[in-house]
C-alpha cells in the first residue's frame, strides 16, 4: 500500500532492499531512469531521509590515463548519492536540481569507492531555496579521496493549472 507522506522513491528502495539482489535491481532501475549514472555501475548500499551510501568499482572504463578512478566519474558518484538522498528527503510536493557543485580531490582513487551524502540536520520545507549537501568519498582502506557539496535548489512542484475535473 502506498503512504502519500514517504517519498515515493523510497518506498521503492525499502520494497526492493527487503529481498536478495534488491539493492541491485533498485540501482539498476535508478540508471534507467537516468542514464548517465550506468557509467559507473553504482550500488545503493543505504538510502533514506538525510543519508544515502552509494558504491562504485574501480574498472578499467571509470579510469583516467594514470589508472586511478577519473574525477568526473567521482563526481558522477557524488551527484547520484546526494540526489537521490535530496529525493527522498523530501516531501512528494516538492523537486530538486543540482544548482552547483564545490569539489575537493584529497587523493587519488585507486580502489572501489563509497560515496556518502547527508544533508545538514532538520531542514523545514515550504518555499524555494537552496540546500547544500555534503558528499564524502572514501576508498577501501577509508581514506577520504573526495568531498563535496552539491547545491540543490528546491522548489515546489509546478501544477499543471488546469481545475481538476469531479469523478477524475
Amino acid at each position: 500500500m502506498t503512504d502519500p507522506g514517504i517519498p515515493k522513491v523510497l518506498e521503492l528502495y525499502r520494497n526492493f532492499a527487503r529481498f536478495p539482489m534488491g539493492k541491485w535491481l533498485f540501482s539498476k532501475l535508478v540508471c534507467l531512469r537516468a542514464p548517465y549514472f550506468s557509467s559507473i555501475a553504482p550500488r545503493f548500499a543505504e538510502l533514506g531521509p538525510g543519508a544515502a551510501l552509494v558504491t562504485m568499482r574501480n574498472r578499467r572504463r571509470v579510469r583516467n590515463h594514470i589508472g586511478t578512478v577519473h574525477a568526473i566519474a567521482i563526481c558522477n558518484l557524488c551527484e547520484l548519492a546526494a540526489g537521490t538522498m535530496t529525493e527522498v528527503s523530501m516531501p512528494r510536493g516538492m523537486r530538486w536540481i543540482p544548482k552547483g557543485m564545490t569539489v575537493e580531490y584529497l587523493a587519488p582513487a585507486k580502489t572501489s569507492l563509497r560515496a556518502s551524502a547527508t544533508i545538514p540536520g532538520p531542514v523545514v520545507f515550504g518555499d524555494a531555496f537552496e540546500l547544500p549537501v555534503s558528499t564524502e568519498v572514501t576508498d577501501r582502506h577509508g581514506t577520504v579521496v573526495v568531498r563535496a557539496v552539491i547545491r540543490m535548489w528546491i522548489s515546489p512542484r509546478k501544477t499543471s493549472g488546469k481545475p481538476i475535473s469531479e469523478g477524475a
